[in-house]
């Protein structure tokens, strides 16, 4: 379709964050908001929008429109959380979420037709403007990717996402993107209906322009189904098929929350109104539960962590002015293990040359099959290619000699936990690796100052604490001593981040911080065995707080070797506080390794999945003792009720976090949430110790340490920090939300 008057004529207009260009009747827009890294949903943007549908809906000589982004890779990121900050009830996120509703309400019913041009992320409410478009079509680049993240923040889509996603791909996938918040990639995304059509990046606009032609003359009209298959039919297709989704939609939820998290299952509420109600009401539904879940205290604690982590990202965990980081390509990785085969996994994937050594080539073997393994697993779920899985294995060697070791830019000591092996392995590689080499510990316990004290160059070492497996789990602890070069500690953490970690920078001390709280937790659940507690009744009683799996689990999967030397080590640094209850010694002592070995304190088959409690294991606890073994049920178990299994064990945690930053091994209480929170699972809806201390109140938390203390002394003896601030009710984040130190 042509216009005489624009045909081949380009006339363009800008309007803050959005740029409009009349293509022979095709209005390009492009959103590049000025100053920001990626386009972001928010007022000014929602304003400009607005304000170009509308003259476009008034210029006759637009016959359709493409949205497209100016930002390389990033299509839209999602909303500007910042905005979240100013609702102050839930009537502004009620508001502001029918704001972005008629928004895209407008540009569904726009006179001409509008196609979405999606190349890089298109989340939260981008997918939402997305939806509202007549067309769309994406990239086949691996940066393309579809989502709405809000659960993970606590919310539901609030600009019609759970009206219009159902509609478009069916309930069940519908529903399977808003609960789990999932990242969906371009192929994926054509096979289910999100997108209506895939091109090279580089005719992205070329395409999209022609469609927008092709739909305005209605020479193109979309094939659409909601209902795919006969599963589809039977289950998307009818009220009867929708209400045993929603059930077990329903059940999935509380089975994975515990019901903890009120959002997931007020959007299965939300689609299911609107799929009954139509979709004018269920818009207005949507935006009053918008508002509801962005007042609850799970969102707000989300919330906090979203900001904190992009804080940290931008810390580099040394004072200003911090020197420029040194670009790591080459490591060396000291142990060829279970943790020095996920360090070698996790480097390979960012590009990066490793050099794996063990001290036989039997160990060495084994690594590389580890790494391997983690390559394997991404290949079969498509997230890399074949021809990268082959240029990511290549880059992985392995030797039993120092060969290749003259160019490494980092060595990363991930040995056993001994600290005269350690010094005996990196005392060979100081003298091997260049001078400006960063020297790593993989260590979790010995502090990093008694490493160095084996070496000369002791301001280029510190610690590098992944955590297992380290694939999957996504913390990096950096530990620095008084000696730790400032470049040192700005390169491990810049390499740290280049891993996808997120990174918190502690001082050193034995155990630092997130072993030295955990080890707090782990030992007061011991001694409550020693008490007569049973197994599952202690795991069941922490998961049910929000851990995602209990104490003797967490045990049984470490490995109760390691814990056996971890717990040693803090009881020889803090005396009584930390002495690991008799019967978890007496269980380690016996040779049980936990899931590793088959035999812990739960039951595994050759598989490795884990059964019930072992009863066996009761008899090692209490030495023999019948009389005070439980039965093994869960519930309480004489006497101790489930709310102070919750006590004891979190309160052990955070009175020991306090200590912690009152000592200085934490620079702040945002690095403490966040280290509990990504590194040993705390609840992420109750935000970490500090703000889970600064929820429950400071003065209630010293009532309750000082009446735990007169029960078991030592123990629980309240940190100063916490009867310092609790007598000045002081918080560790003030209503600004910045923490006291």
């Amino acid at each position: 379709m042509t216009n005489t008057a624009s045909a081949g004529m380009r006339e363009t207009a800008a309007t803050g964050a959005v740029t409009t260009e009349n293509r022979g009747g095709v209005l390009i827009v492009t959103l590049d908001q000025p100053g920001d890294a990626v386009n972001k949903v928010d007022r000014s943007l929602g304003d400009a929008l607005e304000r170009v549908f509308q003259e476009a809906d008034r210029d006759r000589t637009v016959y359709a429109v493409v949205i497209a982004s100016g930002k390389p890779d990033i299509f839209i990121a999602g909303a500007d959380i910042e905005q979240f900050l100013d609702f102050r009830t839930e009537l502004d996120a009620e508001n502001a979420s029918r704001f972005g509703q008629r928004l895209l309400n407008l540009l569904e019913r726009s006179r001409v037709p509008v196609v979405a041009a999606i190349h890089g992320a298109c989340l939260g409410g981008g997918l939402e403007l997305a939806l509202a478009c007549q067309y769309r079509i994406c990239s086949d680049h691996p940066k393309t990717v579809l989502a709405l993240p809000e659960v993970q923040l606590g919310l539901i889509p609030g600009m019609g996402g759970t009206q219009r996603l159902p509609r478009l791909i069916g309930v069940r996938n519908a529903l399977d993107m808003i609960l789990t918040g999932k990242n969906i990639r371009a192929k994926k995304a054509l096979q289910m209906g999100l997108v209506d059509e895939m091109v090279h990046p580089a005719i992205l606009m070329e395409v999209a322009t022609q469609r927008a032609l092709e739909l305005a003359d209605r020479s193109l009209k979309p094939k659409r189904s909601a209902t795919q298959g006969l599963a589809g039919m039977a289950l998307d297709g009818n009220p009867l098929g929708r209400a045993v989704v929603y059930r077990k939609a329903r059940e999935g939820v509380v089975e994975k929350t515990h019901g903890h998290y009120p959002a997931p299952l007020a959007a299965i509420d939300v689609v299911k109104y609107g799929l009954s109600h139509g979709l004018e009401k269920g818009l207005q539904e949507e935006s009053r539960v918008f508002g509801q879940m962005a007042r609850t205290p799970e969102s707000q604690q989300l919330i906090f962590l979203f900001f904190a982590t992009t804080s940290l990202k931008k810390d580099m965990g040394v004072a200003e002015p911090a020197p420029i980081p040194k670009d790591v390509e080459k490591i060396a990785v000291l142990g060829a293990g279970f943790m020095g085969a996920g360090i070698t996994a996790v480097a390979v994937q960012q590009g990066t040359l490793v050099r794996l050594k063990d001290t036989d080539l039997a160990r060495v073997g084994k690594g590389l099959a580890a790494v391997r393994e983690v390559l394997k697993e991404r290949l079969e779920r498509k997230q890399i290619t074949r021809q990268q899985f082959d240029d990511m294995l290549a880059l992985a060697g392995g030797a039993i000699q120092y060969t290749g070791f003259g160019n490494v830019d980092l060595a990363i000591e991930a040995v056993f936990e001994d600290l005269g092996v350690k010094h005996g392995v990196l005392q060979v590689v100081e003298q091997l690796i260049p001078g400006d080499a960063v020297i790593a510990s993989n260590t979790s316990t010995i502090p990093i100052a008694r490493i160095a004290q084996g070496l000369q160059r002791r301001d280029r070492v510190l610690g590098m604490h992944f955590f297992s497996p380290v694939h999957k789990m996504p913390l990096l602890e950096v530990i620095v001593t008084p000696q730790t070069a400032k470049d040192a500690t700005v390169t491990a953490v810049a390499y740290g981040r280049k891993l996808g970690k997120t990174v918190i920078v502690v001082n050193d001390g034995p155990g630092f911080y997130t072993t030295r709280i955990l080890a707090a937790y782990m030992n007061e659940a011991g001694r409550m065995l020693d008490e007569g507690v049973a197994i599952d009744a202690l795991d069941a009683a922490l998961v049910d707080f929000g851990f995602p799996v209990g104490p003797m689990t967490l045990m049984d999967e470490v490995g109760l070797d390691v814990g056996g030397k971890v717990g040693a080590v803090m009881a020889e640094a803090f005396g009584a506080r930390m002495m690991p209850g008799e019967g978890v010694r007496r269980v380690v002592e016996s040779g049980r390794t936990g899931r590793k070995g088959r035999s812990g304190f739960y039951l595994y088959d050759d598989t490795g999945k884990k059964g019930g409690v072992d009863p066996t294991v009761y008899e090692l606890i209490h030495g023999g003792d019948r009389r005070a073994m439980p039965a093994g049920s869960l519930g309480p178990v004489i006497g101790i009720e489930k709310h102070e299994i919750v006590d004891r064990c979190v309160l052990a945690m955070v009175n020991e976090a306090a200590r912690c930053l009152d000592e200085g091994v934490l620079r702040s209480a945002r690095d403490g949430d966040i280290g509990a929170v990504f590194g040993l699972g705390f609840p992420p809806f109750r935000g970490g110790p500090f703000r889970y201390a600064d929820a429950v109140g400071l003065e209630e938390i010293l009532s309750q340490l000082d009446t735990l203390d007169g029960r078991f002394p030592e123990r629980f003896k309240p940190a100063s920090l916490i009867v310092e601030m609790a007598r000045a009710r002081q918080r560790f984040y003030p209503a600004e939300g910045r923490p006291v130190r």
